[in-house]
């Protein structure tokens, strides 16, 4: 039988993810399982959570609505979101109900005030993409507060700029190929490792695993790694691990640093001719400036590690063809700007930037596109029409819960100054806030601020438990869409293997529905059904590729076959990036940088005048970490990393990630040492906390983590006993600061988080993450509409405050 493109599809209904591709089998009208394809030698377990997933009793299928919300209507500051049962409505009466408020809060406050809230990772779709689909919705209806910047690496995104002149994502399309390491380098030294669970997945999808053969080809050339970090499987077959105390690798690159200077190893060549501020970044480093000398010695106090070990690694740097590499992690840190900087100044100063393999290779590893061969191929997106709107300032990303908590309060940025707008609707179409930010006892409060949170999500996640109207969405096997992802060497169909429930709905549907309510369903829509917009998006990718010279097969073909195979010319692969140029003539390849060089010191930054990002790259102490104070109270430093059984939060509920539960729990590893000081065994609940918030975790003893540091991976759903309260399931971020990198990037640092951990005695409460909410009854909405029950919602929320009558 056809599919709802027309086409026919072949057996088994290919599907491609953010890590990898699977041939989806059906009994019955339901999956019966997945197999990866059978090219992907690496596939990742993720994909089983797909079959259990989709129909978990956590999924909603139908509509709902917060029934205070209901009850009272939209309130300003005095919401009990996260503590309220849900009225399941008819999907034409939250239709009205989104549609009204929308027209109220544009009307009565105007576009600033409306927040669009997502995060690109909800499908690895081209269409079926969320963050596009809500950002074209709301520039449509008349624009929006959006954010700038990721919770990855914001840091990075503003630091480099101002040293190379290029984006961060620029120098990342940039960083070699494992093939490239493999033929240039003898030495990578990874700050931070280069975990094999974070190259699973890839932005738009992973065609085929390649990163295992990449490491696999290095291997066999003879190169050694290095693994800089506090947990040993970041890099399980490095060659050396070096476990400084977090947060100073920094001191240890400055050490480094001063260490290959002092003893004349340096590139004063293109330090001299390819660099500016080396003079001002020297200064520091041998205590002209501040009367301290970064040293080893002074090093080894700061990272609690011999100096030995420092001077033995400046030595193999200085002497060895060297990539310097930095995972994400270091930069989600307080002055997390600082390792981005000190890196590109390693590299430079060691004489490796800008040479083919080797140099600073931030970013490399942290997804399965940073590191494999390939081009970039101009793949058509969903437009998200920003024409149409007004321009709006936006938001760093990591600041959401300031935004909600202080409108009208003003925060430097990166040399500007933003003003928070007073927002009163926000509106989340893909991602989880509520897995996303630091402090989620802080996030809540925050939560309670604006007037009506709308939610899209397929289940009761803690973002849809927090909102006042919740729409439920398919899932990325229920529609049809196709997929692309960074270097990849193929286009990859995404058949739709079954049908939806029968209460859902997909973004495209409900935001088409809101929109022809609104008046602007012709401009949305375009006149196309979902389907002939995926259609339409692979043939305006079609005539691209053909103008680059690569030819398609039509659609049906394509949808037929599941692929379409770019070919990839291998002399092209990775072309001279801008430091290779700069390298090569600085005269003719300047950088983009104020003064076309490497700015080790920037006068842009300096003239900024901010006290936790000064002109060069430095170390400043944290407010938390095991050298300080705080240690005598909570001293374990948290790290809170990216897990290896689900994607950030997504497919928490599914059986890969239930598995790796420890007593029904996220696990924490700890030290061995660290576990008997506390009495904690393999597998006992423990209560992990600090003065910001408490989890229960699953106790998993190893040698793998370093002592003084505990584990415990992002994405589990929070679950708290009640608003605020000690979270039942082990979501690290009801620990970490709501805090910032520095005025620089305002990027989120939760890594810098000092906790203390106990066993727990007695009955543990039971986890209800993966369980719906109660339900209110709805029988008293038979005797009127959800319109009507929801009152007048323009009278209602005319001077909106916390005066108005009883909490919703």
């Amino acid at each position: 039988m056809p599919d709802a493109t027309g086409a026919q599809p072949p057996a088994g209904a290919p599907t491609t993810t953010h890590w990898g591709r699977y041939r989806v089998r059906v009994s019955d009208g339901e999956v019966a399982g997945l197999d990866p394809a059978p090219d992907d030698r690496e596939p990742s377990p993720i994909g089983r959570s797909l079959t259990d997933g989709r129909t978990a009793a956590a999924r909603i299928l139908q509509p709902m609505v917060r029934t205070g919300y209901l009850r009272h209507g939209p309130r300003h500051r005095d919401n009990t979101r996260g503590d309220d049962t849900f009225t399941p409505i008819a999907w034409e009466d939250s239709l009205d109900l989104v549609a009204d408020e929308l027209r109220r809060v544009y009307a009565e406050h105007g576009p600033a005030s409306v927040y669009g809230g997502s995060y690109g990772w909800a499908s690895a779709g081209r269409f079926h993409h969320a963050q596009s689909q809500v950002h074209r919705f709301l520039n449509l209806a008349g624009g929006y507060t959006g954010s700038t910047g990721t919770y990855s690496y914001h840091a990075m995104q503003r630091t480099v700029p101002h040293v190379v002149g290029i984006s961060a994502e620029q120098l990342m399309l940039e960083l070699p190929s494992w093939e490239q390491v493999a033929e240039h380098a003898e030495l990578v030294v990874a700050f931070g490792g280069l975990a094999p669970k974070n190259s699973q997945v890839s932005p738009g999808g992973v065609h085929r695993h390649r990163a295992a053969e990449g490491r696999a080809h290095c291997r066999a050339a003879g190169v050694r790694f290095v693994n800089v970090g506090p947990c040993r499987d970041d890099l399980p077959d490095a060659d050396e691990w070096i476990a400084p105390r977090p947060h100073t690798d920094v001191a240890l690159m400055l050490a480094v640093c001063e260490h290959i200077i002092d003893t004349g190893r340096h590139d004063l060549r293109f330090l001299t001719e390819c660099c500016t501020g080396f003079d001002r970044f020297h200064a520091y480093l041998d205590g002209r400036q501040d009367g301290i000398r970064k040293d080893p010695a002074w090093a080894a106090e700061v990272c609690a590690i011999p100096a030995e070990t420092i001077v033995r690694l400046a030595e193999e740097i200085a002497a060895r063809r060297t990539l310097i590499t930095m995972s994400w992690s270091m930069q989600r840190a307080q002055h997390g700007e600082q390792p981005c900087w000190a890196v590109i100044a390693l590299a430079a100063v060691s004489g490796h930037l800008g040479r083919t393999g080797r140099g600073a290779g931030l970013g490399f590893g942290t997804h399965h596109s940073t590191g494999i061969a390939g081009l970039r191929h101009p793949v058509a997106a969903l437009p998200q029409r920003a024409d149409a709107a007004p321009r709006l300032p936006a938001i760093p990303v990591a600041r959401i819960a300031d935004l909600l908590l202080s409108p009208g309060a003003e925060i430097d940025f990166d040399g500007d100054r933003v003003v928070f707008p007073d927002i009163r609707l926000v509106y989340w179409c893909g991602g989880n806030p509520f897995h996303h930010h630091q402090d989620l006892n802080r996030l809540t409060a925050a939560w309670q601020v604006p007037e009506t949170v709308v939610v899209h999500e397929p289940f009761w996640t803690a973002s849809a438990r927090h909102a006042d109207i919740v729409l439920p969405t398919t899932v990325m096997l229920e529609r049809d869409d196709f997929a692309h992802g960074r270097f990849e060497s193929a286009l990859s169909a995404m058949h739709r293997a079954v049908d939806p429930p029968a209460g859902v709905r997909d973004d495209y549907e409900i935001f088409t529905l809101l929109a022809e309510r609104l008046g602007f369903a012709d401009s949305f829509a375009e006149g196309r059904a979902a389907q002939e917009w995926v259609r339409h998006l692979y043939e305006e990718t079609r005539i691209r590729l053909a103008a680059a010279g690569t030819t398609l097969p039509d659609f049906a073909a394509f949808w037929r076959a599941g692929e379409a195979v770019l070919a990839d010319d291998p002399a092209a692969l990775r072309p001279s990036g801008a430091l290779e140029l700069l390298r090569r003539d600085p005269v003719a390849h300047p950088l983009p940088t104020p003064s076309g060089r490497v700015e080790l010191f920037s006068e842009t930054v300096a003239g900024f005048g901010y006290a936790d990002c000064p002109g060069h790259p430095a170390w400043l102490e944290p407010a938390e970490w095991l050298g300080g104070e705080g240690a005598a109270r909570h001293p374990l430093q948290l790290v809170s990393n990216q897990p290896a059984t689900r994607l950030h939060s997504q497919l928490d509920h599914g059986v890969v990630s239930r598995e790796s539960k420890v007593a029904g729990r996220e696990p924490v590893s700890l030290h061995p040492d660290d576990a008997r000081r506390r009495g904690i065994a393999e597998g006992d609940v423990v209560r992990v906390f600090n003065d910001r918030g408490a989890c229960l975790a699953g106790a998993r003893v190893t040698p793998e983590v370093m002592s003084g540091v505990v584990v415990m991976a992002t994405g589990a759903w929070y679950d708290p006993v009640a608003p605020g309260g000690l979270d039942r399931h082990g979501n690290p971020n009801v620990l970490t600061a709501d805090r910032r990198t520095s005025a620089l990037a305002q990027g989120p640092a939760s890594g810098t988080t000092l906790v203390e951990v106990e066993a727990w005695s007695g009955p543990a409460p039971e986890v209800r993450s993966f369980q719906p909410p109660e339900l209110a009854d709805a029988g008293w909405l038979s005797r009127t509409s959800p319109r009507r029950a929801a009152g007048d919602v323009r009278e209602r929320c005319a001077g909106a405050g916390p005066d108005r009558g009883p909490r919703s």
